[in-house]
């Protein structure tokens, strides 16, 4: 009988002891985690960039350059029947009203002693805003008893004056700009000392409409933000009942065969069409087919309600999936019927996830622009919307569009202005998306 062959002892290993092959699984995993923090890194410096450019060019906008003067206004000029007759008065333009404005700057140059070479009866008058004769105007036709008397009026300043104190503007290129003189840029250093010219809260941002490209400095997102809430309105009011019915029929009554197989496929598919598609249906079925007036928020509504449902059937049927079966069996159980058990048992405890759908869905479609050019929103419009119901049917804008809309224009006011209202958009949309998540976890229950 021949030996056995002797065999090499064996390595002793150790469970605290990582191998070769563990060494290298433990690398790649690292190296997965880094690229992923990489990766958000660079997404987080890309949002704090944005925000950054944003926010130094639109937080301008919310402040504005006033001047507050005396103006007379004369019985001769403004009523010269005497007799108060609006009718008479109306008669009266802007062209009427800007020389008692060159008088009442020339009267407060003079007065604190102001003295500038160079500086024309033109150019004095062109201080202000070319709104300002439109405000006066507007003031005294709603006050007929003040003709006769001197008034303090505060008026925007010319939109080059205010952009001289936001950096845009400075002497050297004050030369070579027809809308403003170097003399313009002293006479607003004197009357800044003199306490004429103030700088403060643009609370017109938020209330006036849009303007032409002469006067930038008037601009203001009182119609954008009024027809943005009436396209919501118009929006909740159609797509939340209409996407809650027809998913709660989807997941709770209707028979899973081919045709709803086909429902449920069209639907995802419709979540991803893109918005402008959306744009092109709503010009061919409501304003060429049904007559609707463009640039309506009704129109707006309509279009963005049909974006907007399938973002809320997908949602809610998410949310009455999670709700757990032996609810409605419980429900069934004790004698409920199967509409009784859906909506008295299943639908509350849905809700949450149906308001948080909604939400962001709404939130969606605020910030669309593509589809609300193709129905006309891109007009210019700078008288507000009626109230509802006939406020549905005036021509109006809305955020994204009037941010379009400003960036179109030459005037460097107008791009802060749309960076303005990008902020403005933006806090729209981080509240909205707030009140979702609060909703979620205020309402929400685990299973």
């Amino acid at each position: 009988m021949s030996d056995a062959t002797p065999q090499a002892p064996r390595k002793s290993s150790s469970l605290l002891s990582v191998d070769t092959q563990t060494q290298k699984r433990n690398s790649a995993e690292n190296r997965f985690k880094n690229y992923g923090l990489i990766a958000v890194m660079a997404g987080l410096l890309a949002l704090v960039i944005l925000l950054t450019s944003i926010l130094n060019n639109g937080l301008s906008s919310f402040q504005q350059s006033f001047v507050t003067i005396e103006v007379e206004l004369p019985e001769a000029k403004l009523d010269k029947s005497g007799t108060r007759d609006l009718t008479v008065m109306s008669k009266v333009t802007t062209f009427g009203y800007a020389p008692l404005l060159t008088a009442a700057m020339q009267a407060v140059i003079e007065e604190n002693g102001v003295e500038i070479e160079g500086l024309t009866k033109k150019e004095i008058g062109g201080f202000v805003s070319k709104d300002s004769a439109a405000q006066l105007r507007d003031f005294v036709l709603a006050n007929p008893e003040v003709v006769g008397t001197t008034q303090s009026f505060t008026f925007l300043a010319n939109g080059r004056i205010d952009g001289y104190y936001k950096g845009r503007v400075t002497a050297a290129s004050a030369e070579l700009d027809k809308n403003v003189s170097p003399a313009q840029l002293q006479l607003a250093d004197a009357l800044l000392d003199a306490g004429v010219l103030t700088n403060g809260f643009n609370t017109g941002f938020f209330t006036k409409g849009d303007a032409s490209g002469q006067r930038p400095e008037a601009a203001g997102l009182g119609v954008a933000i009024l027809g943005s809430l009436y396209m919501m309105i118009v929006v909740l009011c159609l797509a939340l009942p209409i996407g809650v019915a027809a998913s709660i029929y989807l997941e709770e009554f209707a028979a899973k065969n081919r045709f709803t197989d086909l429902i449920e496929v069209n639907i995802a598919n419709l979540a991803a069409v893109p918005s402008i598609v959306f744009g092109i249906l709503g010009l061919a079925i409501f304003i060429n087919f049904a007559g609707l007036p463009q640039s309506a928020p009704i129109v707006g509504g309509l279009v963005l309600t049909l974006m907007t449902l399938p973002t809320i059937i997908i949602a809610t049927r998410a949310s009455l999936k999670s709700v757990p079966p032996s609810i409605r069996q419980a429900a069934l159980g004790i004698g409920a019927s199967k509409m009784q058990s859906v909506f008295h048992h299943v639908l509350p405890l849905a809700a949450p996830g149906i308001l948080t759908g909604t939400i962001i869905g709404l939130a969606q479609a605020l910030g669309e622009t593509a589809p609300l050019l193709l129905i006309g929103m891109v007009a210019f419009v700078k008288e507000f919307p009626g109230a509802p119901p006939e406020g549905f049917f005036d021509p109006a804008s809305a955020l994204p569009v009037q941010v379009f809309n400003w960036t179109q224009r030459s005037d460097p006011a107008f791009v802060e202005r749309a960076s303005g209202a990008i902020i403005v958009l933006l806090v729209f949309l981080i509240l909205m998306n707030a009140i979702a998540v609060l909703l979620r976890r205020r309402f929400e229950r685990r299973w």
